[in-house]
């Protein structure tokens, strides 16, 4: 009986920075394959400005995240990203970079997107430079995609773009809007999970996958 769990997630989405150790946990479980899968929810025409009213309003998100899962959201990410008004809150850069991971080393993907998460809510870096993602790939060995994120070509950008597609097509089949998002296919059959255990109780949502 083959299980497979799609997470469809943004990478600058605060609230999947909170379900990342749940993820994580779901990831070790032998019973289940998980699938990454970007929504493109902050690219393209999702991206907007950082002004100080988004900036607020992330911030007193960013608080009620991580009073509910203990994730650090730091004064550094808050000086240097929320205050930064020349920064776009774009998340089309990171995903790309995902992208190249998925293609070049697959296995490696959610480490990717922990550590481009971490770079932007604990070490308040830009992750929406290609520079600074492709350092941040680099520091995990991750050549090969540094290098394809750092100069985009087709076959990257349509994998990219087919990536978006399957997320958008799932979130549209279950009326789901936001992110994360957790559809459950199992032999065949597709059934959208409630989210909310991920932030309230990670244990009980992680040991539903568990096998007999």
């Amino acid at each position: 009986m083959s299980k497979t769990l799609h997470y469809v997630f943004d990478p600058l989405c605060g609230w999947c920075y909170g379900a990342s150790a749940t993820v994580s946990a779901l990831s070790r479980n032998p019973g289940i394959q998980l699938r990454l899968l970007p929504s493109g929810l902050f690219c393209g025409e999702g991206a907007r400005s950082m002004d100080e009213d988004f900036a607020s309003y992330a911030w007193a998100n960013d608080q009620r995240i991580a009073s509910l899962t203990g994730q650090t959201f730091s004064d550094r990410y808050r000086s240097e990203v929320l205050a930064d008004r020349q920064q776009v809150f774009d998340s089309g850069p990171a995903t790309v970079a995902l992208s190249a991971v998925a293609l070049t080393a697959p296995q490696r993907e959610l480490d990717a997107l922990k550590v481009i998460q971490r770079a932007r809510y604990v070490d308040g870096l830009d992750v929406t430079r290609a520079d600074t993602l492709a350092t941040v790939l680099k520091a995990l060995g991750l050549d090969r995609a540094a290098a394809r994120m750092a100069m985009p070509d087709a076959a990257l950008l349509q994998a990219n773009r087919a990536r978006i597609d399957q997320a958008q097509a799932l979130l549209q089949t279950f009326g789901a809007r936001g992110v994360p998002t957790f559809i459950l296919e199992e032999d065949g059959r597709r059934e959208l999970l409630p989210a909310g255990s991920v932030y309230s109780d990670p244990q009980a949502f992680v040991d539903q996958f568990a096998t007999a």
